[in-house]
């Protein structure tokens, strides 16, 4: 276990803890959290290294966008990372294929380890800076109808997130049915066949090798390629990536959020827009004066995400809030 789980930092494991530990961690893509540490990849393999969670101070999202971020277009619209600081300001980043498997991750952290920060330093002065300048803001009066649906969207929002896995699975599940609709079908079957190819070719490049028929290495090599490649891509047909499964995922989220909105009087927000973020924004529209009741809040949430496209540049906290919610909005067309 200690040859093939490698601590990274200065504290370590013994190997009867590290093996328990590690065989019963939560996995999340690439990387895993333990009760002991958390695992994270290397290059090539999942879950390689650790770190004992009293070494780590921060551990946070970092995004990088190509052009297509917001639209949802092409397979690499965003390269999401987990950045995990440790050891006094050392730093390992992993980068994951979903970025709602960081975002479960960081959830996780938190739930089971709330002295960890998951926020950069930059994110956290960023933050202290806009809270004072909050403090000196001089707010416009509102209303007492606004400041009653102020109060109203306040309260919808605290019921939502006691249940945080019912709007992550609204989240979740909308934006792989955005990517499977944007995803252009034939390019799923071509790297399906690109892949057999390449299994047909390591295949024959191993008998070469094995025959000493010549070649061999290059053929191996190629197909691995291939195969590694579009495996990794997430572009693949397969049983959890096919347009059937994501949209009966998106039917399941929404009816469990209705199932539980139900018993809520007068909720404002339909079941598929049901995200705190909704709300937030909701709250924030408000109390700029920029509408008095709720539906007025979120027609005006509607044209603020409709405006926000591919080149358009946000700041980290303004994509978080985005990518969580207009998926939502965009496979319903913002009805």
């Amino acid at each position: 276990m200690a040859f093939y789980t490698k601590a990274l930092s200065s504290q370590t494991l013994e190997d009867s803890v590290l093996k328990a530990d590690k065989s019963a961690c939560r996995k999340y893509g690439p990387c895993g959290v333990g009760d002991k540490a958390l695992y994270l990849n290397s290059f090539y393999l999942d879950r390689r290294y650790y770190i004992p969670f009293p070494c780590i101070t921060r551990a946070f999202k970092r995004v990088a966008m190509s052009k297509g971020g917001f639209t949802g277009k092409g397979v690499f619209a965003t390269m999401p990372y987990l950045v995990v600081v440790y050891d006094n300001g050392k730093e390992k980043q992993c980068l994951f294929k979903r970025e709602e498997h960081v975002d479960m991750l960081l959830e996780d952290i938190h739930r089971h380890h709330p002295q960890i920060r998951l926020q950069s330093e930059a994110v956290e002065k960023k933050l202290a800076l806009r809270a004072a300048k909050e403090k000196t803001k001089i707010r416009p009066i509102l209303s007492k109808e606004a400041l009653k649906q102020v109060e109203e969207l306040k309260k919808a929002r605290t019921y939502l997130e006691k249940r945080p896995a019912l709007f992550g699975a609204l989240s979740r599940s909308a934006k792989a049915k955005r990517v499977n609709e944007r995803s252009n079908p034939a390019y799923r079957w071509a790297a399906l066949a690109i892949v057999l190819l390449g299994a047909a070719s390591a295949v024959y490049g191993i008998y070469a090798l094995v025959t000493k028929a010549g070649l061999g290495i290059y053929f191996t090599l190629f197909g691995l390629a291939a195969i590694f490649l579009f495996a990794g891509a997430n572009v693949l047909p397969t049983g959890r990536n096919n347009k059937a499964y994501v949209e009966r995922q998106w039917q399941e989220a929404c009816g469990a959020m209705e199932r539980y909105l139900k018993v809520y009087a007068d909720f404002p927000l339909p079941a598929r827009y049901a995200h705190p973020v909704t709300l937030t924004r909701m709250i924030r529209v408000i109390e700029d004066v920029r509408a008095v009741t709720a539906e007025e809040a979120l027609e005006t949430v509607k044209e603020d995400l409709k405006k926000l496209n591919a080149d358009v540049s946000v700041e980290q906290e303004e994509y978080d809030e985005v990518v969580a919610i207009k998926p939502m909005f965009l496979i319903e067309n913002y009805r």
